[in-house]
């Protein structure tokens, strides 16, 4: 498990924005709900870990 990873679920925990570039499209303001078996699922929809690029935690934290 890589340090990505770990920040990932963190950011999940704490219910804050994603941003990062899946297959050379940039995905922003995203909501993580789960992280499993390398697989991110968001409200636009279910992307592979291993894909993901640049990924950044944003500030800025959504309510459910």
């Amino acid at each position: 498990m890589n340090i990505e990873y770990k920040f990932l679920e963190k950011a999940i925990n704490d219910k804050n924005f994603i941003s990062f570039f899946y297959e050379n499209k940039k995905h922003t303001n995203i909501k993580a709900s789960k992280l499993e078996n390398y697989s991110l699922t968001t409200n636009k929809g279910v992307f592979d870990f291993n894909k993901m690029k640049k990924i950044k935690i944003l500030k800025e934290r959504f309510n459910v």
